[in-house]
């Protein structure tokens, strides 16, 4: 691992400086990079422990997927973000499956779990982090969840496109229909019928080259509506 790999774990775990000469040197060592092209599958299935995952380039999303095989997207990972659902092994009492897929070519690191856990258990300050981060991304996970039970579709659509968007920080989404609905734990056709409203009333154009937002006031409100 070289200067540049260690100055990313540092940045990536901010607990890095709380950490002995000795403990930096056990968890370099113990830390892979990877590199996944666009459209691999990082984990899931019967992967239980692929370790804990920073991401050092690239975007990738965090997906459960149903018996009859339907996607919703739970959260994303971007750069610098770093995931502990990937290494279900050292979490007690999580029995739910995650995938996690690369959406555009990726740099990853990757930490055995035996030796994060190992590390939290001695340093507080390691602890404290994997505590925190999984608080956050259940708190991610409760937002879909929130909004696949108490909200009407076309209020989730609007989110989506506008989160959407700014992810590819373009008015214009490059993502097909079928994407969107795999995203959302939707159907094709209901994203297609959906999306025809939202042009029939203005707020976006639908086209071969994409989705583009036409009224960012309007979908906004409209993602806020009760």
């Amino acid at each position: 691992m070289d200067a540049l790999d260690l100055q990313f774990l540092s940045q990536a775990f901010p607990f890095w400086k709380k950490l002995s000469e000795t403990e930096r040197k056990f968890l370099a060592a113990n830390t892979q990079k990877a590199v996944y092209a666009k459209g691999k599958q990082v984990h899931g299935g019967q992967e239980k422990c692929t370790g804990v995952l920073a991401v050092k380039e690239g975007q990738l999303r965090a997906y459960r997927m149903s018996e009859e095989g339907k996607e919703i997207t739970l959260y994303r990972l971007l750069d610098g973000d770093v995931c502990f659902l990937s290494a279900s092994c050292i979490l007690r009492n999580i029995s739910f499956t995650v995938y996690v897929e690369a959406e555009t070519d990726a740099v990853l690191f990757l930490t055995n779990a035996a030796v994060f856990e190992q590390m939290s258990k001695k340093n507080l300050a390691v602890e404290t982090f994997l505590q925190e981060t999984i608080s956050s991304r259940f708190s991610d996970v409760m937002w879909v969840m929130e909004q696949v039970v108490f909200m009407k579709f076309d209020r989730r659509l609007a989110i989506f496109l506008l989160e959407q968007s700014a992810l590819e920080a373009s008015d214009t989404i490059t993502l097909t229909h079928e994407q969107i609905a795999r995203h959302m734990g939707s159907a094709r056709e209901v994203v297609t019928r959906m999306l025809k409203y939202f042009q029939g009333e203005g707020l976006v154009s639908v086209s071969r080259k994409g989705i583009t937002l036409l009224n960012r006031k309007e979908l906004t409100a409209r993602s806020a509506a009760d």
